[in-house]
């Protein structure tokens, strides 16, 4: 599975360690493109997941602010729902993120 913008590759994973959270499809960490994500200041808390950590994604021509998020330390309750561990793993906005 993939995520780009403007064609630029921003994850590239297989499925089998993707993690599907309420219909967001998140990658584990070390598979988001190194230099794509500029941590963003806007604060986002989860009743059931915890604190979120918001990015930009940065292309060569433009930046989404807030186009990407993960969790850095999700509440324990939220792992078990789930059932894996998507600490760290990062979903993005896919009104402006092609996912396939």
């Amino acid at each position: 599975m993939r995520a780009t913008i403007d064609g630029v590759l921003l994850a590239d994973a297989d499925m089998q360690h993707i993690v599907s959270v309420e219909g967001s499809r998140y990658f584990p960490p070390d598979s988001v493109t190194i230099g794509t994500l500029k941590e963003s200041p806007t604060p986002s808390v989860c009743p059931w997941k915890g604190r979120a950590r918001y990015y930009n994604v940065e292309t060569p021509h433009h930046e989404y602010v807030d186009a990407a998020w993960c969790y850095p330390h999700p509440q324990r309750s939220a792992i078990e729902t789930v059932g894996h561990d998507f600490t760290g793993y990062v979903a993005f906005d896919t009104t402006r993120v092609t996912i396939e």
